[in-house]
């Protein structure tokens, strides 16, 4: 009874740990700008209410007058589903070629997609920008994702499951007339779902935190994201941390309401 009692005081202080800088910014957020200017970030709840969140969310700001926060979270949900849903598609159609198809060097040619890990994403910012200039993509939403849809950690980990499945499954496969495209659709994908919730996850999380690359890319003031809008409102402003917090809820909603999904395609990859 003590160990479980111990246990549960350990994960209480985690959590409080971990969360105690989330609550902060929510606290301060319903404070008025002189009280955090003059004391501060707060501890407890202001006076002010959510007044902060609304004023984020509705009201235009800029030169144009337009942008507002329900703009800005559009702007990162459509960068964030793209960013996911592309990275996730294109690596398994690269691990299914790789695993597959008698593809000439195949394991050279995956040992350099892998080795592309160690070359920082920044690294190659200045050399995609140039590219995705010169294609007229720049302030465009395809100008924003299709350069960082390709991915070494998502192809490796669908490379390995794929390697998992047994040669009479695809045998059979053949033997029943499915070709390539049907075998993959219709046996590969569903038993992959968990892999693929758990990289839809991950992936979602960092392009809805991409910050360097859309403030290189989209200068327009309508393809704002939020984590763009939280500089430009101002880190230290209600409305800045009002819009920080509401910039945390996608992430953490997806994790908690998809958490056995993530930790099943992480773990095993299989249901």
């Amino acid at each position: 009874m003590r160990v479980k009692l111990m246990d549960h005081m350990i994960l209480c202080v985690g959590v409080l740990f971990m969360t105690l800088p989330a609550l902060v910014v929510f606290f301060s957020s319903t404070h008025s700008g002189a009280v955090l200017a003059g004391e501060g970030l707060q501890l407890v709840l202001g006076q002010n209410g959510l007044r902060a969140y609304e004023r984020i969310l509705f009201e235009g700001r800029g030169f144009s007058g337009a942008v507002t926060g329900l703009l800005m979270i559009w702007n990162s949900m459509a960068l964030a589903l793209g960013f996911a849903l592309g990275k996730v598609l294109l690596s398994m159609l690269a691990a299914y070629a790789l695993v597959y198809f008698r593809v000439r060097f195949g394991t050279l040619i995956f040992w350099l997609i892998f080795t592309s890990l160690l070359l920082p994403l920044e690294s190659r910012f200045l050399a995609t920008y140039g590219v995705v200039s010169n294609l007229g993509l720049v302030n465009t939403k395809a100008g924003l994702i299709l350069p960082l849809l390709a991915s070494a950690i998502g192809t490796f980990f669908f490379r390995q499951f794929f390697l998992t499945v047994p040669n009479e499954l695809v045998e059979a496969a053949r033997i029943d007339g499915a070709g390539p495209i049907k075998f993959l659709k219709d046996i590969l994908a569903p038993a992959s779902a968990p892999m693929v919730a758990a990289l839809f996850l991950l992936m979602f999380v960092l392009g809805w935190n991409q910050y360097l690359w859309p403030i290189m890319v989209n200068s327009a003031e309508e393809q704002m994201t939020v984590v763009q809008g939280i500089m430009f409102v101002g880190q230290r402003s209600p409305e800045g941390m009002a819009l920080a917090v509401l910039a945390m809820l996608p992430p953490v909603l997806l994790v908690v309401f998809f958490q056995r999904y993530f930790v099943k395609g992480l773990t095993d990859g299989r249901q």
